[in-house]
């Protein structure tokens, strides 16, 4: 085993055990055990014949074993599912035989496969294989891709899809008269990429019998034309959008189907194993019920990610959903997929006002604060109810009013129910009360972020901080502070909002800059001075390191999923979920991690992405 500053070969404690001992018993590596013993083999039987030869050798390789002691390692052998050996190039012959695969890596980098601790692979999928207008850079883009969808698909009784982006838009608010200029005869459903809003045109509403004299749902809002009640053609957070989802057809098994292949296809070539599908819906009206697909998917054996499925909380209903809830974890157990977590989606966003904040916005005048999905006692009385029956808590918590709340809703479980290993998260948190981020860790809960957010792009400088002011977005997104504090981050990338590749989120965290930008790193993209100070400050005092980025992405993603034991890390008895890399992170600038290309990904010891040959294979760019 090779650690960086200092060599222990493996063979020296087989010579030690063997001077120490008579006698025998089975060698340490065939047992897989670090408490075992090295001792002579009995008289007649070769030491060779007791180690267990592995089906795949890598060496001539930069490993980083993220385990406790973040070793580095020349080589790796697998044997079936498992990894059998970690350690030098010498000691790795011992596990071959003329059968073996042999793979000199060249001196590229291996890692454990990267856990994703938020996305949306059948939801992404829909949205891709649909109308998809991630393409898109302005509005005339959007524009163009709904009449070519809609010339593409003339038998289609709707267009369907999403990608559109809020900073495209005056205030975050699309027209619908834009769509109804380019298709007036059918409805269009486009959900934007942060999944709180969607676009219809003026088809949509009137089968959806949306018109100037329908109220505002609980918990959602039809945006309107400024001193107007004539709905505009946005629709803000679930209890709207679904009055727009129930007129929608359901989608099929089979497009169900073809969603999730694309979305683990994707995710797989950027070196994913290992998910928490944030949103497995239990609701018809939304038609993203995926927990049946990704069961028949796995059982068919042809499921290429472990997925572990956050149950999403209903906010429209009670306490009446928990049998529910309770079935399909029961249901939901295959040998990739399981169900132990409840989402709880308790605010919006901030850029159009839905997430719930201590203090008001400060683009308004009516001391609007936003606010949260589910009332305080509510909270209480669910998170107590569900902690109980031992489920993982799962909450999308942006502003600062809906991380206290969380965190409060946990206290009071844990004074209700005593503390146990739950592993509750907060994810997205985007906006925290200084005075709360001590809190993570003493309850014992994870920070789940998406880092790739964390960068002063438009969302940031023209739709959030005018919202803000100084102060308050000093503390968005402090990734270093709760990491300073002693919590545990685990990273996800909440795709399709944006891009599922981990280097991008690891870059992110490091730079806190555009990892897609050709332009200096140090340098903004305002040019307003007191904007640029207000930036810096949650910039640059929230960088974290390489390793902890790292760490982040794979062993702490898998403490989320209660899988630290099996996966994480590339350590002997795990599971060979494993990458290479065409680079070691460590030996280049920051900036240049998102251009590091993953060359194969294994699952069980098995290729689901690349080959053995470790060439270059184009990616599916999103």
């Amino acid at each position: 085993m090779i650690i960086r500053g200092a060599h222990v070969e493996i063979g020296e404690y087989m010579k030690l055990g063997r001077e120490l001992f008579t006698g025998w018993c089975l060698p340490l590596i065939l047992v897989l055990n670090l408490t075992g013993c090295v001792q002579h083999p009995p008289k007649g039987l070769s030491e060779k014949a007791l180690i267990s030869l592995a089906d795949t050798i890598f060496f001539n390789g930069e490993v980083y074993t993220v385990d406790a002691n973040r070793s580095w390692a020349d080589a790796v052998a697998i044997r079936g599912d498992k990894i059998i050996f970690v350690g030098s190039d010498k000691d790795a012959l011992n596990y071959a035989d003329e059968n073996t695969r042999v793979i000199d890596l060249q001196g590229k980098m291996m890692l454990p496969g990267f856990q994703d601790a938020h996305v949306h692979p059948i939801e992404a999928g829909m949205a891709y294989l649909g109308c998809s207008l991630h393409a898109g850079l302005s509005v005339e883009d959007y524009v163009k891709l709904v009449a070519q969808c809609a010339e593409d698909s003339p038998e289609a009784p709707f267009i369907d899809g999403g990608g559109w982006t809020m900073d495209l838009f005056k205030n975050g608010l699309p027209d619908k008269r834009l769509l109804d200029a380019v298709v007036s005869d059918k409805p269009v459903i486009l959900k934007s990429a942060s999944g709180h809003q969607i676009w219809v045109n003026s088809k949509m509403l009137e089968l959806a019998g949306i018109d100037s004299s329908t109220i505002d749902p609980p918990r959602g809002r039809i945006d309107r034309y400024q001193g107007s009640k004539e709905p505009s053609g946005s629709l803000q957070e679930n209890s709207a959008m679904n009055l727009i989802f129930n007129k929608r057809p359901r989608y099929s098994e089979a497009q169900m189907t073809a969603a999730l292949k694309f979305g683990q296809q994707y995710l797989n070539q950027y070196g994913v194993t290992t998910v928490q599908d944030a949103l497995l819906k239990l609701d018809g009206n939304e038609a993203y019920v995926g927990g049946p697909t990704y069961l028949a998917m796995d059982r068919a054996g042809d499921l290429t990610l472990r997925v572990i499925g956050a149950l999403v909380w209903n906010t429209d209903l009670g306490l009446e959903q928990l049998d529910r809830i309770i079935d399909a974890r029961e249901k939901f157990r295959t040998r990739r997929f399981s169900a132990p977590s409840v989402k709880i989606w308790l605010d919006g966003v901030l850029e159009v006002h839905t997430a719930a904040l201590l203090e008001p916005y400060l683009d308004r005048n009516d001391d609007h604060r936003g606010s949260l999905l589910i009332n305080p006692a509510m909270l209480d009385e669910i998170i107590a109810r569900l902690d109980d029956l031992k489920f993982q808590i799962h909450f999308h918590a942006i502003g600062d009013r809906a991380i206290r709340q969380s965190l409060d809703s946990l206290a009071n479980a844990r004074a209700t129910n005593g503390i146990r290993d739950s592993r509750h998260h907060l994810s997205h948190i985007q906006l925290f009360d200084p005075d709360d981020i001590p809190r993570l860790r003493e309850l014992d809960a994870v920070a789940n972020f998406q880092p790739y957010w964390a960068w002063p792009d438009k969302f940031i400088t023209e739709l959030t901080i005018p919202k803000l002011g100084k102060e308050r977005s000093r503390w968005l997104y402090p990734i270093k502070s709760i990491l300073d504090s002693g919590a545990v981050i685990a990273f996800g990338s909440d795709w399709f909002v944006t891009s599922g590749n981990p280097l991008l989120g690891i870059e992110t965290a490091l730079t806190r800059r555009n990892p897609l930008s050709d332009g200096d790193q140090e340098a903004l993209d305002t040019s307003n001075a007191e904007l640029d100070e207000i930036v810096r400050q949650f910039v640059d005092h929230e960088r974290i390191g390489l390793a902890d980025a790292i760490a982040a992405y794979t062993i702490n993603g898998a403490y989320v999923n209660f899988m630290e034991e099996v996966s994480g890390s590339i350590e002997i008895g795990k599971l060979a979920d494993i990458i290479v890399l065409d680079r070691n992170l460590f030996d280049i600038r920051p900036h240049e991690i998102s251009e590091v290309q993953v060359l194969l990904t294994l699952l069980d010891g098995k290729p689901v992405y690349g080959d053995w040959q470790l060439g270059p294979i184009k990616k599916t760019a999103l």
